[in-house]
């Protein structure tokens, strides 16, 4: 029998992905749908994001520095497509917010296990990470994981050796289970590399920026959850606007930023 034809409808699975933005409210209230939309857009867009930085890590450590230049700029501008849905959610007052979120129970934008392995992708090594996620289930294996494989910026060291640039000894065989701290050493070796070398420094720089993009959309997110809930408790009893202001100005890649007055 012959297969039907792929159409624009099936290739993308319209009826089901379209069926998938299901209110709890009564009524329902007007902007569920939104809140649920851009929500469910966020982890595509977070699907997407490991995809690129799993291709940006194996052109780092294969020494193709045009690939991963080119990986680095299509993750940056995902970046930017993610911030700017915070100016969509933004259009939602706290009355309206307010009309449904009593309905959202336990449910908490802290419980995106794809965030959580982002996360961990770019050198955050926290247990606690585990913690919402039971054990054995696909979310609790995918984020432990993430925490045991090597972070973007242990790729970029072996990127810097591979060209020939001299590493401090450890850099190389640290383990990766334990989280990215400065490293004085490390730091000589890369104002070096960027004196020595301006195509690996250009590298170098385009972490930077992904750094300054993840960085935008953490200030951005306090912003909104400010605006729309002020100072109370986030849905499902996370600490909402609190704890996301303590993790503004926390670097993926410090040692990229303490070299900046050297140079």
């Amino acid at each position: 029998m012959a297969s039907r034809a792929l159409t624009y409808s099936s290739y993308l699975h319209l009826d089901e992905l379209l069926a998938c933005q299901v209110p709890v409210s009564e009524g329902p209230e007007h902007d569920e749908l939104l809140f649920i939309v851009v929500h469910q857009v966020y982890e595509l867009w977070f699907k997407a994001l490991l995809h690129e930085f799993a291709h940006l890590q194996e052109n780092l450590e294969a020494g193709d520095a045009a690939a991963a230049g080119a990986a680095a700029k299509r993750i940056l501008t995902i970046l930017k497509t993610v911030v700017a849905q915070i100016d969509v959610l933004e259009t939602m007052t706290p009355l309206g917010f307010g009309s449904f979120r009593g309905r959202l129970e336990s449910a908490s934008g802290f419980q995106s296990a794809q965030f959580r392995q982002l996360e961990a992708v770019l050198g955050r090594r926290d247990p606690s990470m585990l913690e919402p996620y039971a054990e054995g289930s696909p979310e609790r294996t995918a984020i432990a994981e993430a925490m045991q494989r090597r972070s973007v910026f242990d790729s970029l060291l072996r990127y810097l050796a591979a060209a020939g640039h001299a590493l401090p000894a450890g850099a190389l065989d640290r383990d990766v289970t334990q989280p990215i701290t400065p490293d004085p050493a490390v730091q000589e070796a890369l104002v070096a590399i960027y004196r020595a070398d301006p195509a690996a420094g250009g590298v170098c720089e385009r972490l930077v920026d992904i750094d300054e993009g993840i960085q935008e959309w953490r200030y951005r997110h306090v912003k909104m959850v400010e605006r729309t809930i002020g100072a109370r408790p986030g849905t499902g009893g996370s600490a909402g606007a609190e704890y996301l202001r303590s993790t503004l100005f926390r670097p993926a890649f410090p040692d990229l930023w303490e070299i900046r007055s050297r140079l």
